[in-house]
């Protein structure tokens, strides 16, 4: 397991938690696009940060589920993931 939460991961949360489904690709590109147009809303935000808390046994920052968009996310949660490793 990785201490960093690639696009791909990421991705495959939003289906998992969400149900959201979006290519990775496309994810990489709309980065700055927020996760309600992406079609996540808070439920299911913080349904992905559960999901991380339990694959990696940490607790996520309380901020995580306020991020906007998946690139202030993966920023956040990768610096907060750094920070622990």
């Amino acid at each position: 397991m990785t201490a960093q939460i690639t696009v791909e991961e990421l991705a495959g949360l939003m289906k998992k938690a969400a149900g959201v489904t979006v290519a990775p690709q496309d994810l990489e590109q709309q980065s700055d696009m927020g996760f309600d147009v992406l079609g996540i809303d808070s439920l299911g935000l913080l349904g992905i940060v559960g999901e991380l808390e339990n694959r990696h046994g940490t607790p996520m920052p309380p901020d995580a589920e306020r991020c906007k968009t998946p690139r202030q996310f993966l920023d956040l949660i990768n610096s907060t993931l750094m920070a622990g490793a």
